[in-house]
């Protein structure tokens, strides 16, 4: 039976009011035709409803980074799909600005996008390091580089991590969508959102999602559209929802899934300014990414995102209802910079403060509705900034499921692969949430260390929050709460925090410690970076073992290194090679680079022996029998006569889907993976090892390869 017949099967048992008993907190109308809507609150306010409806494969709500990257990625996969926004404009905040590894690896394949980061980026002089001081032009009491040489050996990546703000890179990823002929529009375009409007290839800004209801055979989303002083409500068709619309995701409202974790760890304002003058001076004198800034008046972490420019976000401790939004008016803000610099710049610009809320938190559910509906990004998990997980996670979970979505869509692979999305990422996310909030508590380590425990201001506010305090007038409140935190301040004043003082001397010992310990907050985590592993999911059966399902390491907080593994469902190691099939000699690519971005292929990596080529004629043949794209990658051991390679021409005949490529130096691929020259490893369109063998296949290698690949597109055969 088709896949695609099977899905509309499998939704006709889908009973839309089970759902519906999930969707509470929402309020239930109908359309003109009598048929259930679900809303939200806000969304049923002046709507007209349409006529008529149009149609898209593959719906993303959010054009953040990560929906704007799955949107790339899916087209590039040939999936037909559009982008829907709720804001007018593209967020101007600086935001996530951290880019680790594993995200610098995928944006390799969008088509120069890491030359133009790395090109546009602050050079990394200028953003190694963590500073932590008494104020910018103050006392300094350490700095962490988090930068190493072996960090730009390109060993086990063949790119560095990056510093560029979120916004930025928004930029660069519309204009490879435009590359794509993406066009954005808002909701006063000409064209219109009607039935003869093309949809795909479209980010259609202003255009909320309000309301969705899952059928047989597609997602019926609902959209607010202000237009002209009027709200419209209009009406589109899917086949598969993705909300990658943030943290406060409307889509996993709308389809009751719950966050499970911890909430409110921290409250801050953010206070986003411009000062080329302070730029200037750090970038002259006290060069950093992060400055952790403890001084009697006022206390606060301040991002450079970039010096060069002088564009800065300050994060403030906030206490609400004592404070509030209006305490910090741009006048008050500017008097807080100048108290955490040291002195004041007369350029210092405000451009927005924002109050928000940190959690750490992760979706109950990733894949819902039948597997129509995904959640993807911070709709699925939101963690502490602290190793900046957030974005990063994000970019990974698209890269995770948009092959997927590409083998569904395309009928070659079941629903049932959509769930493994979900298998997969969920783990993950759930485990760089442990990370996260551990890296927060190294972070208030420091302060701790100082006398400025966090935990105390927190029981604090409490105090004036219970039952006692709360009869107080609230000007009152303000009054003390804030007192009392001035007098907690003083513990970082320079009478008490230096060498002759003995408190503050033992306390200054105490924090040199944890920097030579490495218990600061870190910034880059290469072990969990690149060396996550799938315990389950998309992979071959028994691919792991029982005992390495249930040993799951807890996250330690401190930076461990990458160890590469070929196991199943890890990601491909990396180590350059020379291009065999190049006419040039210089030519060297990654391993990573032999897994193709523009459509969702297979990669078989075999040494040049009998066996291992019988095994690749194998594969060949059941990967054509599940029209399933294959490529055969021939690893030589370095110095290979030139002439031997055309036996791979020869041996893999009448196939030609195969490259050639010899180890560089003295290193051993298969060294390197832990497997003998007769071992194979077969890795799925995202990186990712789906069957590895060490020593050669014992059985039967067709049987071999129709096992692994009926089960990773979810195609089991019936025994007769």
């Amino acid at each position: 039976m088709a896949a695609s017949k099977l899905w509309k099967l499998r939704f006709k048992r889908f009973s839309f009011f089970s759902l519906s008993e999930t969707l509470k907190p929402f309020n239930e109308s109908r359309s003109p035709s009598g048929k259930k809507r679900l809303f939200s609150s806000e969304a049923v306010r002046s709507v007209e409803s349409p006529d008529r409806e149009v149609h898209v494969p593959v719906l993303i709500v959010g054009a953040g980074p990560v929906g704007l990257f799955l949107s790339i990625l899916l087209t590039k996969l040939g999936v037909k799909c559009a982008v829907i926004e709720k804001n007018l404009n593209f967020s101007r905040r600086p935001q996530a600005h951290f880019i680790n590894n594993r995200s610098m690896e995928l944006f390799r394949k969008l088509d120069g996008l890491v030359d133009e980061i790395q090109k546009f980026q602050p050079p990394v002089d200028l953003w190694r390091k963590f500073i932590y001081c008494t104020s910018l032009s103050g006392s300094l009491l350490g700095s962490v580089d988090h930068m190493q040489p072996q960090d730009f050996e390109q060993i086990v990546s063949p790119v560095s991590v990056a510093h560029f703000s979120q916004y930025k890179l928004s930029r660069l990823l519309i204009k490879r969508l435009e590359n794509l002929d993406f066009h954005v529009r808002n909701c006063d375009s000409p064209e219109g959102l009607n039935a003869d409007f093309m949809l795909e290839r479209e980010i259609l800004m202003g255009h909320e999602c309000t309301s969705l209801i899952p059928a047989c055979d597609h997602v019926k989303v609902g959209l607010l559209i202000q237009k002209g002083g009027t709200k419209i409500q209009r009406n589109i068709r899917c086949s598969i929802l993705v909300g990658c619309d943030g943290s406060r995701s409307t889509v996993r409202k709308l389809v009751g899934i719950n966050m499970k974790g911890q909430r409110d760890l921290q409250k801050l304002i953010s206070v986003h300014f411009l000062s080329k003058d302070l730029g200037q001076y750090l970038l002259h004198h006290r060069p950093g990414m992060l400055f952790f800034i403890y001084n009697p008046e006022a206390i606060g972490v301040l991002v450079a995102h970039d010096l060069t420019q002088g564009e800065f976000v300050m994060q403030i401790p906030f206490y609400p209802p004592q404070q509030s939004l209006e305490d910090f008016s741009p006048k008050v803000c500017e008097e807080l910079i100048s108290k955490l610099v040291g002195q004041k710049y007369m350029d210092v610009n405000v451009v927005d403060v924002k109050p928000w809320v940190m959690h750490a938190e992760v979706a109950e559910k990733f894949v819902t509705c039948d597997n129509r509906v995904i959640l993807v990004g911070d709709a699925a998990h939101r963690f502490p900034p602290a190793g900046g997980f957030g974005m990063n996670t994000g970019i990974q979970d698209a890269h995770n499921v948009a092959w997927k979505i590409a083998l569904l869509l395309n009928g070659i692979a079941q629903p049932s692969l959509l769930h493994t999305y979900e298998m997969e990422r969920k783990p993950v996310a759930i485990f760089n949430t442990e990370l996260s909030v551990k890296n927060f508590y190294a972070a208030m380590s420091v302060p701790a260390a100082l006398g400025l425990d966090p935990t105390v201001a927190n029981t604090v506010h409490r105090a004036v929050n219970s039952s006692i305090g709360s009869i107080l007038p609230s000007g009152l409140q303000k009054v003390i709460l804030e007192g009392i935190f001035a007098l907690g301040r003083v513990q970082v004043s320079p009478s008490l925090l230096n060498e002759n003082n003995p408190l503050g001397s033992s306390r200054l010992a105490k924090l040199r410690g944890i920097f030579e310990e490495g218990k600061s907050l870190q910034l880059q985590f290469p072990a969990e970076d690149l060396g996550f592993r799938y315990s389950e999911g998309a992979l071959a059966p028994d691919a792991i073992k029982t005992d390495e399902k249930t040993a799951k390491a807890s996250p330690t907080g401190r930076k461990r290194d990458y160890i590469p593994s070929a196991k199943p469902g890890s990601r491909l190691p990396h180590m350059y090679m020379k291009d065999l099939n190049s006419s040039s000699d210089q030519d060297m690519v990654s391993t990573l680079d032999l897994v193709s971005s523009d459509r969702p292929e297979f990669l078989l990596i075999i040494s040049p022996t009998k066996d291992s080529y019988e095994l690749a004629r194998a594969a060949f043949k059941v990967a054509g029998d599940y029209k399933t794209l294959l490529k055969v990658c021939v690893v030589w051991p370095h110095g290979s006569s030139g002439d031997r390679i055309f036996e791979s021409k020869t041996e893999l005949e009448p196939w030609n889907n195969f490259v050639n490529v010899e180890e560089v130096g003295h290193s051993s691929w298969w060294e390197i993976c832990q497997m003998t020259n007769r071992g194979a490893i077969l890795v799925r369109p995202d990186e990712h090892i789906a069957w590895s063998v060490e020593s050669g296949v014992t059985g039967d290698p067709s049987g071999e390869m129709d096992m692994v690949f009926s089960v990773i597109l979810g195609r089991m055969k019936t025994p007769l």
